[in-house]
């Protein structure tokens, strides 16, 4: 005697008298409906390389970090070469206008007419101008400061509580002769290219920067 339930008994029973197209039909619709739930119930993943250790360049990781891990995403930022610099306790980031003609160069104060000129500055004037790179620096963070845009430290922070996971490029530590200790504790990981990777490739979204 059979142990199934009747039901399933009788879902058994009609599967045997089906033709092979209506089978080929239902299976169809049976695996398009597990991939969709699946797809529903998957919690979206993202992979940030970032490379840059400039501060105008440590936003875009950060801001896209914290966003993603708002939305409930699993997110991780692998830091190598400069952008290791990111990771470090003290941040004294600095603004590099240099080779960057697309920057616009805008006066934090003043009249709004004065405010909204895009001075467009020759690169040969920013390499040999003497503090013009500490001037960029202050302009950028008194603008940050009055459009209310968070410093890097605080998206650092946000994306830390957020459970962003922080990954040091270990062959960069090793090649620039730091010491971990420079490092902020929250570093989950100290991995080389080929760890990290695979981690990226199975990702949603993944991002060089």
């Amino acid at each position: 005697m059979s142990t199934l339930p009747q039901q399933q008994q009788d879902s058994d029973s009609d599967l045997i008298t089906l033709s092979r197209s209506e089978l080929n039909q239902w299976f169809d619709e049976r695996f398009e409906k597990k991939l969709t739930e699946r797809e529903e119930n998957k919690t979206p993943s993202m992979s940030i390389i970032a490379t840059k250790g400039t501060m105008d360049w440590a936003y875009p990781p950060f801001i896209l970090a914290s966003t993603a891990a708002a939305l409930g995403w699993n997110v991780s930022i692998f830091f190598t070469f400069y952008g290791l610099s990111l990771l470090k306790k003290n941040l004294d980031l600095e603004v590099s206008p240099l080779g960057n003609p697309a920057m616009p160069m805008k006066m934090p104060f003043g009249p709004e007419w004065l405010q909204n000129i895009n001075m467009h500055i020759p690169n040969a004037i920013m390499g040999n101008l003497p503090g013009f790179e500490k001037m960029a620096t202050a302009m950028m963070k008194k603008t940050t400061r009055k459009k209310g845009i968070a410093s890097v430290e605080e998206l650092r922070t946000l994306c830390l509580e957020a459970d962003v996971k922080m990954v040091a490029c270990l062959m960069t530590v090793d090649m620039f002769g730091y010491d971990k200790s420079e490092f902020i504790p929250e570093v989950s990981d100290w991995i080389g290219a080929a760890s990290f990777l695979p981690v990226a490739q199975t990702s949603d979204v993944s991002l060089f920067i």
